[in-house]
C-alpha cells in the first residue's frame, strides 16, 4: 500500500509526517512552503492588541517546539520520494503529472491550499484530508482557536474526511479530540489534538492495509465554515487579558458548564 502525504512545512505538519514514516506509512511525500510561522503584528493596532498578538505567536512557536521539535526533510530516506511546491506550483501540471507517476493507494493532506478539481480527479478513491478543527462545527480557518474563543475548549480536535472540492465538506471518517490538561494554553491542546489524530492516523491505515472500508458521514448544515477575515488580533483579548490563557483550566474546574459534541469515530 503506498500512502502519499501532501502536507505544509510548519512543525505541526512534519511531525505528522516523521509519525507516517516511523510507522513505515509514508512512500511519498509533497512539501508546500508555507507562510512565516511567526507573522509580524498588522500596521495600527494599539498596544494591548499588538502585545497580544506577539505573544500569541510567540506562544504558538514555544508550544510546537516543546512538543514536536525540530523536523525537516532530510530525516526521510531515499525510500521517499519528495516533491517541494510553493502555492503557486501546488495545482500546476507539473504536481499532477508527478503524482501520476507515483500512483498512490491512500493520498492524505494537512497543511496545504485548495486542490482544484482537476487534481482531485486524478487521486485515489482512499483520499483523505486531515482538518485541524471538528467539522462541520468548525470548518475553514483557525478553527482550534475558535472553540476557546467560544469558550468550549473541549470542542478543540481534528476531523479525518474525505477529500472533495467542497472546504472541509467531505464525509468524516473519524474525529480525534486530545485530552485536556491542567495548565494547557489555547497552543498546548493544538499541539495535542495533531498528535492524537497522528496516532488515529496509524489506526486508519492499519484498517485500510487489512481490508475495512471505510464509510463516511455526511456532513450537515450546522456549524461555520471559518475564513480568514473572520479573526482580528482583539479576539486575543478574551483569551489572554480576561482569561489569561487559562480557558482549559476553568473548563476543568467546572465554570464554563459543558457541552460536548457527537462525534464520529471509525475505532
Amino acid at each position: 500500500m503506498k500512502v502519499l502525504f501532501l502536507t505544509g512545512s510548519h512543525p505541526r505538519h512534519m511531525y505528522i509526517a516523521k509519525k507516517l514514516y516511523d510507522n513505515q506509512y509514508l512512500d511519498g511525500l509533497l512539501i508546500e512552503k508555507r507562510e512565516n510561522f511567526v507573522p509580524q503584528p498588522p500596521e495600527g493596532l494599539c498596544d494591548l492588541d499588538k502585545n497580544n498578538f506577539i505573544r500569541h505567536f510567540k506562544d504558538r512557536e514555544e508550544s510546537e517546539a516543546k512538543f514536536f521539535g525540530k523536523i525537516t526533510d532530510v530525516i526521510f530516506n531515499d525510500s521517499v520520494r519528495k516533491i517541494k511546491v510553493n502555492k503557486e506550483q501546488l495545482n500546476s501540471d507539473k504536481v499532477k503529472k508527478w503524482i501520476c507517476d507515483f500512483n498512490p493507494d491512500v493520498v492524505l493532506s494537512y497543511g496545504i491550499h485548495k486542490l482544484s478539481n482537476e487534481f482531485l480527479s486524478i487521486l485515489p478513491a482512499y483520499s483523505f484530508n486531515i482538518h485541524g478543527g471538528l467539522s462541520p462545527w468548525f470548518r475553514g480557518n483557525i478553527t482550534l482557536f475558535w472553540p476557546f474563543y467560544f469558550l468550549k475548549p473541549n470542542w478543540a480536535g481534528m476531523t479525518v474526511h474525505y477529500l472533495t472540492e467542497r472546504i472541509d465538506g467531505g464525509d468524516i471518517i473519524h474525529h480525534s479530540v486530545p485530552k485536556l490538561f491542567k495548565g494547557d494554553g489555547v497552543h498546548d491542546v493544538a499541539c495535542r489534538a495533531v498528535i492524537q489524530v497522528a496516532e488515529d492516523l496509524i489506526a486508519i491505515l492499519k484498517l485500510i492495509e487489512e481490508g475495512k472500508k471505510l464509510k463516511g458521514v455526511p456532513q450537515g448544515t450546522l456549524g461555520k465554515l471559518f475564513i480568514s477575515s473572520d479573526w482580528k488580533p482583539q479576539h486575543l483579548r478574551l483569551i489572554y487579558n480576561t482569561f489569561n490563557n487559562d480557558i482549559v483550566d476553568r473548563f476543568l474546574d467546572g465554570e464554563l458548564g459543558y457541552d460536548e459534541p457527537k462525534l464520529v469515530r471509525v475505532f
